[in-house]
C-alpha cells in the first residue's frame, strides 16, 4: 500500500530553517522520482524541488532555488527537504510525492492524486 508520511513542519521566524522528512512506502524511491510539493490557503498546490531517480537531475521552483535542497536515503525510504532562510512566503502545507512523479530540470509534474496529509509550515516575519 502507498503511504507518505510528512513530518517536521512547525512555526519558526522569518530567517530560520527547518528540515521536512518523508517516509514513503509500498515503492523503493530509488527507482521513482520524487518531489515536494507544498499549498498555501487559498492557493493551488504547488512543485517546490524534485530530483530525478533515473539521472539524478533536480529541479527547484525559482522562489526557493538557493535556499531549499532535497535529498533522500533510499535505505529508509524517507526523503527530507532542507529549508534555510525562510521568508513569509514560504509559509504552507507541504507535501511530498513520489510513483507518478516526473521530474526534470525545469518542472515536476506528478500524474496522480494522491497526497499524505501533509506538515505545515508557519513563518512569522
Amino acid at each position: 500500500q502507498v503511504k507518505f508520511v510528512e513530518s517536521g513542519g512547525g512555526r519558526v521566524q522569518s530567517g530560520e530553517s527547518l528540515r521536512l522528512s518523508c517516509v514513503a512506502s509500498g515503492f523503493f524511491l530509488e527507482y521513482h522520482d520524487i518531489g515536494w510539493f507544498r499549498q498555501a490557503p487559498g492557493g493551488a498546490r504547488e512543485g517546490v524541488s524534485c530530483i530525478s531517480w533515473s539521472d539524478g537531475k533536480t529541479y527547484y521552483a525559482d522562489s526557493v532555488k538557493g535556499r531549499f535542497t532535497l535529498s533522500k536515503d533510499n535505505a529508509k525510504t524517507t526523503m527530507y527537504l532542507q529549508m534555510n532562510s525562510l521568508k513569509a512566503e514560504d509559509a504552507a502545507d507541504y507535501y511530498c510525492a513520489s510513483g507518478a512523479v516526473t521530474c526534470t530540470a525545469t518542472a515536476i509534474r506528478y500524474d496522480y492524486d494522491f497526497w499524505g496529509r501533509g506538515t505545515q509550515v508557519t513563518v512569522s516575519s
